[in-house]
């Protein structure tokens, strides 16, 4: 059984109505989906990165589907769930530290969350060999891998549907109806598990990409 917490075609700019973001993303809608990309130079480095969090949270058990297509490489692509202040509060209390897009700001600032990077492009060593990471924070903790179906953007034909489900403190997380991974959190990294929290993409530049459908469910 299922509620919907959040649905959105993602297909006009009324669609990011209470969105948040942070650092220097653009937004435009070309082709019917949102389309994101940055306004900074890559060679900024982090400064050229950004976060766009959902206007919704999850209290616990959660899945969370999107259609992703790539459109230009390098960069990455990520998504956070159960994002929360490191007292337990709202990672959008205004007494926090401001965010703009640079990592360390995430995993080893003023929140907590789990972090999934799915589309692995930015460095050679990423490109040479895709896989589908996810991280724990507070802390840099890489606590699971796993392949990544999708191809090149010289490849890439359609969109891909990713599907993320969080239950029992497991996240699983597949393309196109394909398991890329699967990991329980037993508190032995980085602290207790999450439970709930605030939902957000992350890309780094020059990665240009497109996002539709989305949906995000208690479980």
């Amino acid at each position: 059984m299922s509620t919907e917490l959040y649905r959105s075609a993602l297909s006009s700019a009324t669609d990011l109505d209470g969105w948040k973001v942070e650092g220097p993303a653009v937004t435009s809608f070309p082709t019917g989906r949102l389309r994101l990309e940055s306004a900074a130079d890559p060679a900024d480095g982090q400064a050229a990165n950004f976060v766009a969090w959902l206007p919704v949270e999850h209290d616990g058990d959660l899945r969370m589907s999107w259609d992703f297509r790539p459109l230009r490489e390098p960069g990455l692509a990520m998504v956070f769930w159960a994002a929360r202040a490191r007292d337990g509060g709202s990672i959008h209390d205004p007494a926090l530290p401001e965010r703009t897009g640079e990592y360390e700001q995430y995993h080893s600032g003023a929140i907590d969350a789990y972090h999934l990077s799915y589309f692995r492009r930015r460095w050679a060593s990423e490109r040479s060999l895709h896989t589908c990471n996810v991280r724990k924070s507070h802390g840099f903790h890489l606590v699971a891998q796993g392949a990544d179906p999708l191809p090149a953007v010289l490849d890439t034909d359609r969109d891909y549907h990713l599907v993320l489900t969080w239950t029992a403190h497991t996240v699983r997380f597949a393309i196109d109806g394909v398991t890329c991974l699967t990991w329980t959190d037993d508190g032995s990294v980085g602290g207790p598990a999450r439970r709930g929290g605030a939902i957000g993409l992350r890309q780094m530049s020059p990665l240009i990409a497109e996002y539709s459908n989305l949906l995000v469910e208690a479980i």
